[in-house]
């Protein structure tokens, strides 16, 4: 996985990440996306591991332990670049439809 093919993250990536900015282990984040977004954004275990795989190939994440046989994780400095990309992005999004969304109540 490019680092040009992340300028854009899925939810998933996006959540995953996030819960990651603490060390976790697989199953705790699936339970930490769903408990932040109200069960709204679901990760099933076969997406969430290919990707902490893809994320730990391109050394985004790092195993930091492995506790009764779970893989604890953590973002490594370039993942936490690219998950404050994506915030950035996303606001920047969100801004814009403001701009557009709340200038036409106006008129």
């Amino acid at each position: 996985m490019a680092r040009e093919q992340l300028k854009t993250l899925t939810e998933q990536m996006y959540y995953i990440l996030l819960t990651l900015t603490e060390n976790q282990h697989g199953y705790g984040i699936m339970q930490e996306v769903d408990r932040r977004t109200d069960g709204r954004v679901k990760i099933g275990a076969g997406t969430l591991y290919s990707l902490l795989s893809r994320f730990e190939e391109e050394d985004i994440i790092v195993q930091v332990a492995e506790e009764d046989r779970r893989k604890i994780y953590t973002l490594t400095e370039k993942g936490l670049n690219i998950l404050k990309d994506e915030h950035k992005r996303l606001k920047q999004l969100v801004s814009d439809g403001n701009d557009i969304l709340e200038g036409s109540e106006d008129k």
